[in-house]
């Protein structure tokens, strides 16, 4: 089992997740977090600290978010460690209860294949 971060986490990107892990598992990216699988160590202690519930064990995601598993695998790979809390992105909270937000993790997506 790993953790995942979800679609909840776009255009938010709160870090309060980032400055409990007792591990370098969580890199960053324009306005997503993800978790490294191969570096989380399955402790949980992220998952209460993320204010929008955007962290989810691997093993409990809906299938409507299941991709995300290997989104965060790639994107870990691609996107540089964050070890400390920042501030959130200036428009979080107006984003923090939107559904249906991965089509904009889509378009940084897409513009990661075009490098």
């Amino acid at each position: 089992m790993t953790f995942v971060v979800t679609e909840a986490c776009v255009r938010c990107k709160y870090t309060d997740c980032v400055s409990v892990c007792p591990v370098e598992c969580f890199h960053e990216g324009p306005d997503f977090l993800v978790i490294d699988p191969d570096v989380c160590i399955d402790c949980g202690v992220c998952v209460p600290e993320c204010p929008i519930g955007a962290i989810s064990a691997d093993t409990d995601l809906p299938e409507a978010q299941r991709d995300f598993i290997e989104i965060n695998a790639r994107l870990a790979a691609r996107w540089p460690v964050i070890t400390a809390a920042r501030d959130p992105l200036p428009d979080a909270e107006q984003w923090a209860d939107v559904a249906g937000k991965r089509q904009y993790l889509d378009e940084a997506l897409a513009a990661l294949a075009s490098d």
